[in-house]
């Protein structure tokens, strides 16, 4: 029932603000879920979409983007793209840019290409659904060989919002990297707040570009926690908030469950009709510490790109941080410290003293951290690139987007890394 009262105000805000957003067969949907054909809020109007049920639940998550994306390429007139993830549709571009000439051949003839991953009778029956559209297929052949910026808007030119599942957190990466190059002109909405499984709030402003959402009373049982934490802390209620103020997350989401804390920070960004507009702020376990620094995952973000922006014409694709001590043998000698792996474009290799400007960063944010590095009990931060498509690998091997925070806790997901690294 949540799901659909939920799913009613987030029709009911986008037909206000984005009239035809609702036509029939004019959303395309770029999401992973084995086993689960439907969209990842459960939004019960399947006659919106254009992609086959059948292609969100293909075992193999590249296999599954590159089909939905051919059956999102089909639709000129496509009004929204929806992405589970801002990961998935920055993973489903990347397919886009290196696999253009297969995508077009099959646009033409109306095939649907075998590929590792999308097992012969699934194939079958999606490309049953296809016919062959060699006007389309120029189309694509032309757009593409003229680049990518703003490629997404030049395919699809009715296209008008971007809808994904969250936009805060780490996923502020994707869908920053998406708005400066590929979704160039597009609004990114993010209409729902869900926290420990559970749905909490709606965006009732798509045209906002930071997420803030109304938290609906009646979803769950909603305590708070006021930040930073007292001494003896006690928890507030709904009608207790202060504007302005950040608070960690209490839930008790359903009758009979465990109350909980979430592991959310929200800001508390004004009030609608006596209710609270929350931002996301950040997630409580999201830190990265070698040595009991807990620098939060966004802020350390804050900081690698303040470095990138050193970086004469880098821009920062992906990234993520292993935490040297978690390694064994594979940190080597020195005195615990962070591996970065980051994948640029526009730059093809660093210096070593522009390798070093992301830990000169990190000093300056975070004197805990600085303190530490000049006692020597944290040893150097260490910067490698990897080469285009490490990353989209590493979630296919994975079969999730990477674990949060980017703190890879295996010897084996190191090694999934390392094999692409350039320099």
């Amino acid at each position: 029932p949540l799901h659909t009262q939920g799913s009613l105000l987030y029709m009911d805000t986008l037909r206000a603000t984005f009239p035809q957003a609702l036509a029939p067969g004019g959303t395309a949907l770029l999401s992973w879920g084995a086993g689960a054909p439907r969209a990842p809020a459960g939004w019960p109007l399947p006659t919106l979409y254009c992609t086959p049920a059948e292609a969100v639940s293909v075992a193999s998550r590249a296999a599954a983007l590159r089909v939905q994306l051919l059956f999102a390429l089909r639709e000129r007139a496509l009004r929204v793209l929806e992405a589970g993830l801002p990961t998935e549709l920055h993973d489903a571009l990347a397919i886009l840019r290196t696999s253009w000439p297969g995508l077009a051949q099959d646009l033409e003839l109306g095939q649907l290409s075998p590929q590792p991953g999308l097992p012969e009778d699934t194939r079958g029956r999606l490309q049953a659904l296809l016919a062959p559209d060699a006007a389309r297929a120029a189309e694509l052949r032309a757009e593409c060989g003229r680049g990518f910026e703003g490629i997404v808007q030049r395919l699809w030119p009715q296209l008008q919002l971007v809808v994904v599942g969250t936009a805060h957190g780490a996923e502020r990466l994707y869908c920053d990297a998406l708005c400066q190059a590929d979704c160039k002109g597009l609004p990114f909405y993010c209409p729902f707040y869900q926290a420990a499984g559970a749905l909490l709030g709606v965006n009732l402003w798509p045209e906002e570009p930071v997420p803030r959402f109304l938290l609906c009373p009646d979803w769950a049982f909603y305590e708070f926690l006021p930040c930073p934490a007292e001494e003896e802390p006690q928890t507030v209620l709904l009608g207790e908030l202060w504007e302005g103020r950040e608070y960690g997350l209490v839930l008790t989401a359903r009758p009979g469950e465990y109350r909980c804390r979430a592991g959310e920070v929200l800001r508390v960004a004004g009030f609608h009709k006596q209710c609270p507009v929350v931002e996301p702020v950040r997630r409580e376990s999201q830190v990265l510490s070698v040595r009991g620094e807990s620098i939060p995952e966004e802020r350390f973000y804050r900081s690698l790109c303040r470095a990138v922006g050193m970086w004469p014409g880098a821009r920062l694709v992906d990234y993520v941080c292993v935490e040297s001590a978690l390694l064994g043998a594979s940190s080597g000698a020195c005195a615990p410290h962070y591996e970065v792996f980051v994948e640029l474009r526009g730059l093809r290799d660093l210096s070593e003293g522009q390798r070093y400007k992301l830990d000169q960063c990190l000093q300056e944010d975070f004197p805990i951290y600085k303190s530490f590095r000049f006692k020597g009990s944290i040893g150097p931060l260490r910067l490698h690139l990897v080469g285009a498509g490490a990353f989209p690998r590493l979630r296919e091997a994975l079969g999730t987007p990477l674990p949060m925070p980017r703190v890879l806790r295996e010897e084996r997901l190191l090694q999934l890394i390392q094999g692409t690294v350039i320099s």
